[in-house]
């Protein structure tokens, strides 16, 4: 989290809404209308096509985008981000349906919801950012992959009583059952492809080729009676307004069974909404709030199911649509939701004869452009690991289950990445012929004590490092009676890191020799004050500089000091301003310390 200066710092819950209305005019707000209106007739095929690929009625769909995108939009923290049903959550629901039963993802929802309030409430949600690309990619291109299955079934007309939701087996039965497509379903969906293909893109802004191609469909179907499965005959049609509060029964065995696929909603959740933020602000020129939008995003989920919702999530082609159109505030996205309640309530009946063929075809289309189809071409100029992780999160999403595809994916990509700070790591042992530290560190020209070894450490001393101090160590293959580590150039060391100079310590003290560190950074020197190293090993042993280092080095043989030719003798004749003492740093580290403990603000970062 940032840390915000008094004058800076944000209330602790604060719309977007209220900044947008202040010398909010009548243009603007006719701009908004406009854009809402658009992105709802937009989203009004989608939300359908979203639920029943998800293995629910259409309506929730619709209730979905009521409910969460008022929400999203009255409460978030982006000027234009339209929420609702997304193609990133059909696999995940339709598996928690096929699982765990419908009342099940309502409860799966709303534990969701409190995540993501808890992520925006504690400031944490900022850390999605860290997420690596190739898992975010690798999912997403399985997800696509699995949306396309789901709709070969109604896109042929086949008939088939339960497509399985595990992706071999629904191969498996759909191939099986490929015999039965019916002809007029089949030239019904291809009409509704290509009809939203080919439509063109400068009428596209104002009405989109899916409308066009479900209000073709669903004429066809009432002025020729055309035998195609339609909303009305799988579903029974859509009921006119919302449905009344339903709260469902809490069990603790539930929740604990419930847990990871929650967790999959609240990450993907929060990916897609703070993305397509993202997206946004550089579609408008603006910053949103990251918090504040995650604390929307968990309401929304929170209240959507309660009303017969689904999960909800920034959607990033119908905040791109919204923009486009002229949207200035999150007032059009008020409006997105407002749109769709009067369809709900008013258009209702006619949604009977809405053809499940063209909504197969809308999701085609949705899948084609959600998946990262280019970077498979890019795979071989991807870094090993990169594409490894890449692949293995979109293998894990296709053929075995998302939770474990973003649980695995993220836990590759974490272990890779400790491997590459690892090998940035060095450790090798230094001497005035071999040092290559700048004149002002080096050890050219200065006298190294007999029986004083000197090791330079460089990067970050993580427990993926740790090893190779005791590799180094055996390396030289000597004993040395001191040992001077160089930490200068260590700029991070974790609680692995430093029992591996605690072990080090433990065994040369075990001999009776002598540890001594030279310019321990900030983090590594108040790390190692917290665990009570530095009194262990003795302040004294802890020096600011190489040349505090050696003079140590040579009290604890009971040498005389360096002669006044030596470049040490010289500096302590005429220190360098720029020289740190131990004290000062001890100082900083205090003060470091104290605001830790007592000084944090609460700054969120936006």
């Amino acid at each position: 989290m940032s840390m915000d200066s008094p004058t800076e710092r944000r209330s602790f819950f604060r719309p977007k809404l209220l900044d947008c209305l202040r010398g909010y005019t009548s243009t603007q707000f006719f701009a908004d209308l406009t854009a809402g209106f658009t992105v709802g007739i937009v989203a009004l095929p989608l939300a359908m096509a979203f639920a029943i690929a998800s293995g629910v009625k259409p309506e929730a769909g619709l209730f979905t985008a009521v409910i969460a995108g008022f929400i999203i939009s009255a409460l978030g923290g982006s000027r234009v981000q339209i929420g609702g049903p997304t193609g990133a959550f059909v696999v995940i629901v339709y598996g928690i349906i096929a699982k765990y039963g419908a009342t099940n993802l309502a409860i799966c929802t709303i534990m969701a919801g409190f995540m993501l309030l808890a992520m925006g409430l504690t400031g944490i949600g900022a850390a999605i950012k860290f997420i690596p690309y190739p898992v975010t990619m690798g999912f997403t291109s399985g997800i696509a992959v699995l949306i396309f299955s789901t709709q070969i079934k109604d896109f042929f007309g086949l008939s088939v009583d339960k497509v399985p939701a595990d992706f071999a087996e629904k191969v498996k039965v759909l191939a099986e059952r490929f015999h039965t497509l019916q002809l007029p379903t089949v030239a019904l969906a291809v009409a509704s492809l290509l009809i939203i293909l080919f439509w063109p893109k400068t009428w596209a802004r104002r009405i989109p080729g899916s409308i066009i191609a479900l209000l073709f469909g669903t004429a066809l179907v009432m002025a020729f009676k055309i035998p195609v499965e339609t909303i009305g005959t799988r579903f029974g049609g859509i009921p006119q307004g919302l449905p009344a509060l339903q709260v469902p029964d809490l069990s603790w065995q539930n929740i604990q069974n419930l847990f990871a696929p929650a967790v999959t909603i609240a990450l993907l959740a929060a990916i897609e909404s703070l993305l397509s933020a993202v997206v946004a602000d550089g579609m408008i020129d603006d910053r949103h709030d990251s918090n504040q939008e995650l604390i929307a995003q968990g309401l929304a989920n929170i209240v959507s199911p309660l009303f017969g919702g689904i999960a909800a999530t920034g959607a990033i082609a119908r905040t791109a649509t919204n923009v486009k159109n002229g949207a200035r505030s999150p007032v059009a996205g008020m409006v997105h939701a407002a749109t769709l309640l009067v369809i709900l309530l008013a258009a209702a009946p006619l949604a009977k004869f809405i053809p499940l063929a063209t909504l197969s075809a809308v999701l085609i289309v949705v899948a084609f452009n959600m998946g990262e189809w280019h970077h498979f071409a890019r795979l071989r100029r991807w870094p090993k690991s990169d594409a490894a992780v890449f692949l293995t999160a979109f293998g894990l999403t296709v053929l075995i289950d998302l939770t474990v595809a973003v649980e695995v994916g993220m836990v590759l990509a974490a272990v890779l990445f400790i491997k590459r700070m690892s090998e940035t790591t060095q450790i090798v042992a230094v001497d005035e012929s071999t040092d290559t530290e700048g004149a002002h560190h080096s050890l050219i020209g200065k006298e190294v004590p007999p029986g004083v070894l000197i090791f330079r450490v460089f990067g970050a001393f993580f427990f993926g490092a740790a090893d190779k101090l005791e590799t180094a160590l055996k390396r030289a293959g000597q004993e040395p009676q001191i040992l001077i580590l160089r930490m200068r150039k260590v700029v991070a060391m974790d609680a692995t890191g430093l029992n591996a100079l605690e072990d080090l310590y433990e065994k040369m003290h075990k001999r009776g020799q002598h540890l001594v560190l030279s310019g321990p950074h900030t983090q590594p020197y108040v790390t190692m004050e917290n665990a009570g190293f530095l009194e262990q090993i003795g302040r004294e042993n802890v020096c600011p500089h190489i040349d505090a280092a050696l003079d140590r080095a040579r009290e604890i043989l009971g040498l005389p000091p360096a002669s006044p030719g030596d470049p040490a003798h010289m500096e302590k004749q005429n220190p360098k301003p720029e020289r740190t003492g131990i004290a000062t740093a001890t100082k900083r580290a205090n003060e470091l310390l104290k605001s830790g403990a007592h000084g944090a603000d609460g700054g969120r970062e936006t």
